[in-house]
């Protein structure tokens, strides 16, 4: 684990503006986070969409490719990227939450209530422990966009009216239905997400032959993305069962039903081949995300003055 230094590996001593660990430097994190979660997952809003609708119904488009198309011819654009609101506000919240509280937990864990642990348990750990608290922020918007995009005719044909509407027919407790699915999905998720990049990034420095301290930002950014798609994968995988059980949940979830019958009925319609559903689309959408979200992630860092994630 990193310790605390007025230095920072790979840049400039005189760049440096930003103690490594004291708050300014956890709040450019979760600065950093809502920089490159909330434009990232809206800018994959047509995958997403497409993604959403046919985990709810395989049989709805054929492909893709012909769900676009459809969407385009009757919609136009906005059709394309309808969901967008919730997704960038649900997702910019929660990309505070997962960056900036793991680095936080990352070095409260590491070097004050578990030091000497292993590394790889203490990543797990804070990943975990960010993305509990990412998801109460991100679930009412999670809950609206997934009820925009997998319900035709819509649901709401926006944030304000999804989300005055759910309220309005099933009270607060509307928007937050979908919570202990979210955990299931998102936090595995974002512990394989967070584990695998720290892993990779080590390791591709390692094959490379040299500390990360002797490349140049450019370098160091260009690893992190490779890092960030190889974690991509691996957390696209995990979570995509229940990722189509969120989905399923946040649309065909009856009045008064609890989220153990839902999901048990849910399961005896689409059976286990159900839960793999559009999961090729979703490894390119995340894989995509994933790496683009380290690499703008580190480089707002970089901007910074302060280190790149890994490698150490």
């Amino acid at each position: 684990m990193a310790t605390k230094s007025k230095s920072t590996p790979g840049v400039p001593s005189a760049e440096k503006k930003i103690e490594l660990f004291s708050g300014t430097y956890f709040a450019a994190c979760t600065l950093g986070g809502i920089i490159a979660c909330g434009p990232t997952h809206t800018a994959v809003t047509p995958l997403d969409l497409v993604k959403c609708r046919r985990q709810v119904d395989p049989k709805i488009y054929k492909s893709n490719l012909q769900a676009w198309g459809t969407i385009m011819r009757s919609e136009g654009v906005r059709g394309i990227f309808f969901g967008w609101a919730p997704t960038f506000v649900g997702y910019s919240f929660q990309g505070a939450g997962k960056y900036g509280a793991y680095e936080a937990f990352k070095y409260y864990y590491g070097e004050q209530l578990f030091a000497g642990a292993p590394k790889t348990l203490v990543y797990l750990g804070a990943s975990a422990s960010a993305e509990f608290i990412a998801d109460i922020f991100l679930c009412p918007f999670e809950a609206i966009k997934v009820r925009m995009q997998t319900t035709l005719p819509p649901f709401a044909g926006s944030l304000r009216e999804g989300w005055s509407k759910i309220v309005r027919e099933e009270g607060y407790a509307g928007l937050y239905k979908g919570l202990y699915p979210l955990w299931a999905r998102q936090i595995p998720y974002t512990m394989v997400k967070f584990a695998t990049f720290e892993s990779a990034v080590n390791q591709i420095y390692a094959t490379l032959g040299k500390p990360k301290e002797e490349y140049g930002t450019l370098a160091q950014t260009g690893v992190s993305f490779l890092g960030g798609y190889i974690a991509g994968i691996g957390c696209a995988t995990i979570s995509h069962p229940a990722d189509v059980m969120v989905s399923k949940l946040n649309a065909d979830r009856k009045a008064g039903e609890s989220a153990g019958a839902a999901i048990g009925r849910i399961y005896k319609n689409i059976g286990f081949s159900g839960l793999w559903n559009g999961l090729p689309v979703r490894i390119g959408m995340i894989g995509t995300l994933t790496a683009f979200q380290w690499l703008i992630y580190d480089s707002f860092k970089v901007y910074l003055g302060l280190p790149t994630t890994g490698g150490h």
